[in-house]
């Protein structure tokens, strides 16, 4: 039973994580209802099989898969394009679905040639150390936004949903730090139940969607028709893998030092997580869904909740395809607030400060280290103050680069400490 509950915890934590991406990829292509409905369905199936993949057979590691936020890029870019490069939505959604089959195979290729393996060597503690800030920076303007009940919808804060928020936060807060063991492992869970109560009361939930009449519902394939194929998207797809494959060495190498604190044995398994990586990417094109990545926030929620073992994770992400498979549950799901959802992250994520910080002290070489985090902080964090609308007119492939911070910071610290590393050396 208490694996099981542990289980059910780690699917609340994807569920709420991953849901809002499809929501907001189908309206940026004007989806109707029953097909949003069917896009969210998909992209759930979609990284719940990942996880269990991925945790059987590649990293091996309770690391759960997310929307990744390069694709959601490619996708909101993509959508600008729209009656201008391209003739239709479903034209460019067929696009894209060959770009995640042909990233997937990019992702074969890295992992069989070794490439992935040299690229491990790359992130010493000092670029895990930033890239974790940057994470941190990208994704607080989220949380509090989410909090603020600020959307594209609601540009004025609600004081109504923001007291909602803080509840919830300070809930989450006091319950991570319970004395009592068990409160503490399924602090989150019940963070989340209590917190989705609350905005019940306060009527700041969304309605349930009208029953489909389908009990079961099974992902279709190629739902937009069948991939197309240009040069413009092979080579945005080549530079996404590179950025995928740099987001899913930081968010292995985070859970690996959660794991090595806590004196858990470990083996070194990026080529297969890397072939996984692929197989989860051709899912994601051949289910018309989002491509996923191994998610960062992972390693806060395993320091959070204290669950090292892997057997609840495998649990959460089995819950998560079943659960994609049953329509009217999907559409329940769907009516978790945001803001609840955001400040429960917003609790977890303050460990990863404290990740980032140890990080950080192992670094051989301080001066080295302050200089290549001053380089990248200022690039990446200034980037992320550039409003998208910045970009148009720039190639879709430089645009999806560009507009992520977080990316532009990584890179430049790794370029930046290789440099330093080299010049010392002579």
């Amino acid at each position: 039973m208490k694996i099981f509950l542990t289980g059910l915890q780690w699917m609340a934590f994807m569920v709420a994580g991953s849901i809002a991406a499809p929501i907001a990829i189908a309206d940026l292509f004007n989806l109707p209802a029953s097909e949003t409905a069917g896009f969210i369905q998909r992209t759930m199936f979609v990284l719940g099989a990942a996880g269990v993949l991925q945790a059987l057979i590649g990293h091996r590691m309770p690391i759960n898969e997310g929307p990744a936020g390069l694709w959601w890029g490619v996708f909101a870019i993509y959508a600008g394009f729209v009656g201008t490069i391209y003739g239709t939505g479903g034209e460019v959604l067929q696009l894209l679905q060959g770009g995640m089959l042909v990233s997937g195979l990019f992702f074969f290729i890295f992992a069989v040639t070794g490439g992935l393996s040299k690229l491990t060597k790359l992130f010493t503690p000092t670029i895990t150390f930033i890239y974790l800030l940057l994470l941190i920076f990208q994704l607080s303007g989220s949380f509090i936004k989410g909090m603020l009940g600020l959307s594209g919808e609601q540009p004025t804060i609600d004081l109504t949903i923001l007291a909602g928020s803080l509840f919830t936060f300070f809930l989450t807060l006091y319950l991570s730090n319970h004395k009592v063991s068990w409160i503490k492992r399924y602090s989150i869970i019940f963070s989340l139940i209590i917190g989705w109560l609350v905005f019940i009361l306060i009527g700041k939930t969304g309605s349930v969607p009208e029953k489909t009449g389908e009990i079961v519902s099974l992902p279709g394939i190629f739902v937009f028709g069948l991939p197309k194929f240009d040069l413009g998207i092979i080579i945005t797809s080549f530079f996404i893998t590179l950025l995928l494959i740099t987001n899913m060495i930081a968010s292995i190498r985070v859970m690996e030092e959660v794991m090595n604190r806590n004196n858990m044995k470990l083996h070194k398994r990026y080529n297969s997580a890397g072939t996984v990586s692929g197989i989860n990417q051709v899912l994601g094109g051949l289910f018309s869904a989002v491509g996923s990545v191994p998610i960062s926030g992972a390693a806060g929620f395993v320091s959070a909740t204290g669950i090292l073992s892997i057997v609840p994770f495998v649990i959460g992400a089995s819950l998560v395809v079943v659960i994609s498979l049953f329509p009217d549950i999907m559409n329940i799901l769907a009516t978790l607030p945001a803001p609840v959802g955001y400040a429960v992250t917003y609790v977890i994520f303050i460990n990863m400060v404290g990740l980032a910080l140890g990080e950080y002290k192992k670094g051989e070489n301080s001066e080295r280290s302050n200089f290549a985090a001053g380089v990248a902080l200022i690039a990446g964090v200034g980037l992320m103050f550039v409003p998208p609308t910045a970009f148009e007119g720039v190639p879709a492939v430089a645009a999806s680069i560009l507009n992520n911070g977080l990316i532009i910071g990584t890179i430049a610290a790794i370029v930046v400490e290789q440099v330093l590393i080299r010049k010392g050396k002579k």
